[in-house]
């Protein structure tokens, strides 16, 4: 079977999708898409304007909680969604995809708005032939448009900052049940650890994260995460409350 995967370089989804891949032994190809070109090229061949998408001999499927559940019928082991606890798992991967999943993203654009010269850091591992002098330049482009599509103020971007050590106190329960956390990783793992991972990258939250057993899973997972925020771009910023803050 022939895998196409399209990503845009130093998303957490797509990252994601990439280590499901890996995990599972699936040949597959990559196609990077230029950031903030590749809400076109999604749009059209997709119908939707966001990555990672994904073309199985012609099936295109789009999100990473769809690819991810069409690579376990494509090839079953290793299994990402364990069938002991494929309910727990599934749960934990929406809440992964539909909450945790926009607090890095959010909070990441913010901080590059402040430091537009990191924006190069996030292509380390790229091999799109754009000159990194170039990227900055692109990246101030292109900022309007993801701050639209992600939502990002300021007072969302507080809002996510302050609901990090809730969220958190919510990964490490889960891997306290054992829904994460395992010696094989599962399809919540994955959608997880990546937006940990992207947490990581910038060094005001760094130590938050890694304070936790959340961190740790990231750095198992993902220690190759591109990208580097310097420590006090987010000042100003509530960066530190406590979970009982939050209502947690």
């Amino acid at each position: 079977m022939r895998l196409r995967l399209y990503v845009v370089p130093g998303s957490h989804p797509c990252l994601a999708v990439e280590q499901a891949l890996r995990l599972k032994g699936l040949d597959h190809k990559v196609t990077e898409l230029p950031q903030g070109l590749h809400f076109v090229h999604q749009r059209l061949r997709f119908g939707r304007p966001t990555v990672p998408s994904l073309t199985a001999d012609g099936e295109k499927v789009a999100g990473s909680v769809a690819i991810m559940r069409r690579l376990e019928e494509l090839q079953p082991e290793p299994s990402l969604y364990p069938a002991e606890r494929r309910e727990e798992v599934e749960r934990a991967e929406e809440w992964g995809n539909d909450v945790l999943q926009d607090v890095p993203r959010r909070v990441l654009w913010w901080a590059l708005r402040k430091r537009p010269d990191a924006m190069p850091s996030f292509l380390a591992n790229s091999r799109l032939p754009l000159p990194r002098a170039v990227v900055p330049l692109v990246g101030r482009a292109i900022a309007p448009i993801e701050f639209r599509m992600n939502g990002v103020t300021e007072e969302a971007v507080q809002a996510a900052v302050a609901s990090l050590p809730e969220h958190l106190a919510e990964v490490d329960r889960l891997i306290d049940e054992g829904v994460i956390g395992g010696d094989q990783p599962n399809a919540a793992d994955l959608q997880i650890a990546s937006s940990l991972a992207l947490l990581r990258t910038m060094g005001d939250l760094a130590p938050l994260v890694d304070a936790s057993r959340g961190g740790e899973l990231a750095k198992r997972l993902f220690p190759d995460y591109p990208g580097s925020i310097p420590p006090g771009t987010l000042s100003g910023v509530p960066a530190r409350r406590t979970p009982s803050s939050t209502g947690s």
